[in-house]
């Protein structure tokens, strides 16, 4: 079902993170990719910036057919699929940067990445964990080429990508590691970007008070978490925002996902007994 109002009741926000011909968990072919995309662009879906989701969630009328895609972590093959595709079709994502991560270096030719053999996210995880980030993840060159086509935009995934929660003995300890990793993120993508951002991810989706205290602390107000529980609405938390996880299938999976999210009585059903099924601790799509 698709509701026929002139204005969006809800808009889904999309989590991905490697576009990759790999296979393997949090990874959608190219193919996929492609059909997704190609299906927003013919049903007249519009893909919204950063800053348009936030007005949305701040009571602002967006288009009844919106959507936010965003990217997980950087990686290089968001650069070298994604980039290509969004540009095809003239859809745009966010992409959440960890900036630990993020290297100078001279642009990379796609043709020729395309030509290497594809990393699978664990593949990926080990290059990350021996200090190789830039083999895997994108360069401060290759996201101003991204920017400048308008098929990305970047906010922060912080520094470092640690969970402090688990690093940290102490309370105190916990949230000033938390706030400089926060902060540092921020004063780089302001420095790089020529804006600062006020748009925040949670590595692993783990947050907690500490979390949230030092990301408004550092001008951070809009947070995403890797929950799917409620909807995103007008007047919605925007320190809790929603997102569905792409599992990696076509644009009949995306079609289906997006058709019942936006229908304003099937959509708020579904998620109200979705809610009470996570309240009893089981699970559901």
């Amino acid at each position: 079902m698709q509701t026929t109002e002139s204005f969006a009741n809800s808009v889904p926000v999309v989590m991905y993170h490697h576009v990759s011909s790999s296979g393997g968990p949090l990874t959608i072919s190219p193919e996929n990719f492609e059909s997704q995309i190609k299906w927003l662009a013919i049903n007249g879906y519009v893909t919204l910036t950063a800053d348009e989701f936030a007005r949305f969630l701040r009571g602002a009328p967006m288009p009844c057919r919106s959507v936010l895609l965003t990217f997980d972590d950087g990686y290089l093959d968001n650069y070298v699929h994604a980039h290509p595709i969004l540009l095809r079709y003239g859809l745009n994502a966010v992409m959440f940067l960890v900036t630990g991560r993020v290297h100078d270096g001279a642009l990379r030719a796609i043709d020729a990445l395309r030509a290497e053999p594809a990393h699978t996210h664990q593949a990926c995880e080990h290059l990350l964990y021996n200090g190789r980030a830039d083999e895997v993840t994108v360069r401060w060159s290759e996201v101003e080429v991204m920017r400048a086509a308008g098929t990305f935009e970047f906010h922060s995934h912080t520094h470092s990508h640690l969970r402090w929660d688990r690093l940290c003995d102490d309370g105190i300890g916990k949230y000033q590691q938390i706030r400089e990793d926060i902060e540092q993120s921020k004063s780089i993508l302001a420095q790089r970007l020529g804006a600062a951002s006020r748009h925040l991810c949670w590595p692993e989706g783990y947050f907690d008070a500490d979390y949230t205290d030092a990301a408004r602390a550092a001008g951070f107000e809009y947070l995403y978490t890797t929950q799917n529980l409620r909807r995103n609405v007008a007047g919605g938390d925007t320190a809790r925002i929603q997102r569905m996880v792409d599992n990696g299938k076509d644009a009949t999976w995306l079609a289906q996902k997006l058709r019942r999210y936006q229908d304003p009585l099937w959509g708020r059903a579904y998620y109200w007994f979705k809610r009470a099924r996570h309240l009893r601790g089981e699970a559901w799509s």
